[in-house]
């Protein structure tokens, strides 16, 4: 167990480009908002982007609590942890894969979490060394896995769905990012990236589809301005969609918890 956390959720894709981190700042609000502790680990160690879009200036850093470890960020609510808060972010992390690896064990153990009900950690695309880390070093209780409906992006959202399988990880869900656009002059909605690709993989791999989003710009905005739709539009229809995502990524941890046992649950 990893110290002041009772459960991880990786959030995961196959490639870059699918909108991952916008929905991992998201969901994480999503759940603070149902009521629960919550914290963002930005285990992207070459492009985090975390902290930009949980609106922490450049150049602020963790104060130090104790030998060795640093306490997170807060920042709408949740604790926050990234490679961007210990570097300058305009300079590249030109490092091999051992080194990255233990720069994300660092983040994640060192860091002073405070009684969380839930940890997500925005992954790094693909199924390299700081999945490999991940998966044998931490208790990972459920991942979640992003793709847009594209073929070939549902290609590699099946290699992060069996990377998780093969190491016992449950995959809680698919989010299907950018299902729609919606016409902003007419309103006329076209699923410009294919339909019914999210909905396909769930059934293959018995997984759900825990939600479709639209590509907006909207969302796009307010990820990049440091304010993500669910604390910037805390009524809109986008996070109602995340809300009900994070109830059913609760609803299935509980499950969880009930079945091993009354040890570990939420915190009220």
């Amino acid at each position: 167990m990893i110290e002041g956390v009772k459960h991880i959720v990786a959030v995961a894709s196959g490639k870059g480009g699918v909108g991952k981190s916008t929905v991992t700042v998201n969901l994480a609000l999503a759940m603070a908002a149902e009521g629960y502790r919550v914290g963002i680990l930005d285990a992207d160690i070459y492009g985090p982007s975390q902290a930009q879009m949980l609106g922490v200036g450049e150049g602020v850093r963790p104060q130090a609590a104790g030998e060795n470890r640093f306490l997170p960020l807060e920042a709408h609510g949740l604790q926050a942890m990234s490679m961007a808060f210990m570097v300058d972010v305009r300079e590249p992390m030109v490092w091999r894969g051992p080194m990255v690896a233990g720069a994300f064990q660092q983040l994640l153990t060192q860091t002073a979490w405070e009684d969380l009900d839930v940890l997500f950690i925005d992954m790094p695309p693909g199924t390299g060394d700081i999945q490999l880390t991940l998966a044998q070093k931490v208790p990972v209780d459920g991942a979640v896995i992003v793709t847009t409906p594209q073929d070939i992006a549902l290609l590699d959202a099946r290699k992060g769905i069996e990377m998780f399988r093969k190491v016992n990880v449950p995959v809680l869900g698919v989010v299907e990012n950018m299902s729609l656009h919606v016409c902003s002059q007419c309103g006329h909605a076209e699923p410009i990236f294919g339909e019914g690709g999210g909905e396909r993989i769930a059934t293959e791999y018995e997984t759900r589809v825990l939600g479709r989003l639209p590509l907006t710009l909207a969302i796009r905005e307010q990820a990049d301005g440091g304010r993500p739709t669910v604390v910037a539009e805390p009524d809109g229809e986008v996070t109602a969609t995340f809300r009900e995502m994070a109830r059913q990524v609760a609803e299935q941890l509980e499950g969880q918890a009930a079945d091993s046992g009354p040890s570990i649950s939420f915190s009220d």
